[in-house]
Order: structure tokens, then C-alpha cells, then sequence
């Protein structure tokens, strides 16, 4: 069982931290995979917003944890405290890979750890971020960054897309859809899309694409082009297009590109259906085809990717 340690100190932001433990806390029903030991590590006692917490443990176990997360900073134009950082910096040094989410990145580059690295934290305060800590890449554009043993998210949304991404890293992505399912929240936004985007789907009913997307989903096996998607839509491919800019942040065929690669991650984590049989169930055609947009995506061919998955969950 993997153990997930949340570092607070007084002067957190509640929202992160509750939305961490939510994340973390509790398997979602049905999962039956080892699930996260969360412990709340931090100073006796601990305000954080309106609320006074009591933490599990000292800071000094977060050195203890395979994953450290620092939920956001109130305050950036206060330094953060010293055992904290120092508490997080020793922690990354015994191998514990240390999350932010929002501004927590603050506490990540006091402790040196964003150095060389490229980094997020909240729009509003990625000019701060970079004039402060000149060493750290920043990108204000993204909804989070992954370096491996060092992640950061930017604000609020991005921060629970984060947590749901490092799910997806640890127990695959059928795990980490109904992750999402339960926490009634879109299963994956990748973490190079802009900040502004509001939702990978619409959130409203009565958006002009509401009913586009399940449709789309339903038909991943078929070769869906923009003309049929508009055609379904009612509405030209010009004003498709801008209707899924604005909705996704990014084109139709990139999110169905999206959306099959998804699928097939699925199955290759549930199945033993070969990479053909997958590429036939998701649309894209061939093996050829698939390993190909796979690499590209993923990062790894099908076949890697399923034994480590498989692997992991041994």
C-alpha cells in the first residue's frame, strides 16, 4: 500500500488540502486495488482558512511517505516556514515524490526542488513565482507539470486534475475514471492545457455539444471525421471547431485522437485483446496505426505500457 503523506503548516488553503484527502482518503466502490495510507503530518495544532486541524504526525514523517503533497499556500508574499521546507526537502532526498498543487509550488522552490525544472502554480502568481525563484522554469499556460519525482499543478481545478493524474500513474486509468465518476469530475485533462479552460466537456446541459460528446464515446470503433461530427452537431464544421475550442481547448479530431488512445489504455489494462483487436475496438484501424499514436501520447508502444501496467498492479 502506497503511503500519502499531506504537508500542512498554519497558513495552508482548506480547499486543496480537503481536495487531496478526498482524493487520496478513500477507495473508490468497486476498486479493489491496495489503496492509499493518507496521513496528515504538520505542527500541533494547524489553522488552515476557518478550521483548526490536528495532524497525524510531526513533519518529520513526511520523510516517511512515498508521496508528499503541499496543498496551497495562502499567502505568497510570505515565505513559508522553515521546518516546512526543510521537512519537504528532506523528504524528496529519501526518494518521496513531492507534489504541489496550486501555489504550494512556493514551498517546492524555497526548498530547491523546482530548480532547472519547469514548474506551474496558479496564473495569478506565476510572475511572483518566476521573479522570485529566477532558477525555475515557470509555465503559466499549463494545467500541470509532471518531472517524475516532482509535480506541480496550477489552481483549484487543475490541482484535483493533478491528483487524479498521479491516481491514473499509480493504479492505470479505469481506476482513475472511476476515481473521477465518484467525485463526479471530468476523468482527464492533460496537463499541457491551458489554464482558462474551464472543463474537457461541457459542464451545462444546454451547452451546444452536451449531447455530441457521450455520441462520440459510444462510437470510438467508428472512422468519425469533423464533417460527421458537425453533422451530428447541427451546425457547420467552422463553428464546431470553435464550439470545441472553446469547450476543450483544443480541436475535434485531437480530443477523438484523445479519447481513443484513453479507450485503449482501458483495455489494455482490463484485457488480454491484442493490439490489433484494440486498434479495431478504438477506431484506429491498425496496430500500425495505434502503436504509433500511443508512443507519441502515452510515451510508450501498447505492449510496454500494458506490462507495466500489470507489473505495477502485481
Amino acid at each position: 500500500m502506497a503511503s500519502v503523506a499531506l504537508a500542512v503548516t498554519d497558513g495552508m488553503l482548506h480547499f486543496e488540502l480537503s481536495m487531496a484527502y478526498e482524493v487520496f482518503g478513500s477507495a473508490p466502490a468497486g476498486v479493489t486495488v491496495p489503496w492509499y495510507e493518507v496521513t496528515v503530518c504538520g505542527p500541533l495544532p494547524v489553522r488552515v482558512g476557518r478550521f483548526l486541524l490536528e495532524p497525524d504526525h510531526g513533519l518529520d514523517r513526511l520523510r516517511d511517505a512515498d508521496t508528499v503533497i503541499v496543498p496551497g499556500w495562502a499567502d505568497v508574499d510570505v515565505d513559508p516556514p522553515v521546518e516546512l521546507v526543510d521537512a519537504v526537502r528532506a523528504a524528496h532526498e529519501a526518494g518521496a515524490r513531492v507534489v504541489s498543487l496550486c501555489t504550494g509550488a512556493f514551498v517546492l522552490a524555497a526548498a530547491g526542488l523546482l530548480d532547472g525544472r519547469r514548474a506551474t502554480t496558479h496564473w495569478a502568481h506565476t510572475e511572483v513565482l518566476a521573479e522570485r525563484h529566477p532558477r525555475v522554469e515557470v509555465d503559466p499556460d499549463v494545467l500541470y507539470v509532471d518531472n517524475g519525482s516532482v509535480l506541480t499543478s496550477a489552481g483549484k481545478a487543475a490541482a484535483m486534475d493533478l491528483c487524479l493524474h498521479l491516481v491514473r500513474l499509480d493504479h492505470g486509468s479505469s481506476v482513475a475514471n472511476a476515481a473521477a465518476r465518484r467525485l463526479v469530475v471530468p476523468p482527464h485533462r492533460a496537463g499541457g492545457q491551458a489554464q482558462f479552460v474551464a472543463t474537457p466537456v461541457p459542464a451545462r446541459d444546454d451547452h451546444p455539444l452536451a449531447a455530441l460528446f457521450p455520441w462520440i464515446i459510444e462510437r470510438l470503433d467508428q472512422p468519425l471525421t469533423v464533417e460527421d461530427l458537425a453533422r451530428r452537431a447541427g451546425m457547420s464544421s467552422r463553428h464546431l471547431g470553435r464550439h470545441f475550442r472553446a469547450a476543450t481547448g483544443t480541436t475535434p479530431l485531437q480530443w477523438l485522437l484523445t479519447q481513443r488512445i484513453r479507450h485503449a489504455q482501458e483495455l489494455l489494462e482490463r484485457t488480454d485483446d491484442s493490439v490489433d483487436t484494440i486498434a479495431t475496438a478504438t477506431g484506429m484501424g491498425t496496430a500500425t496505426t495505434l502503436r504509433r499514436h500511443f508512443n507519441r501520447t502515452v510515451g510508450v508502444p501498447p505492449d510496454t505500457y500494458r506490462r507495466t501496467f500489470r507489473s505495477r498492479a502485481r
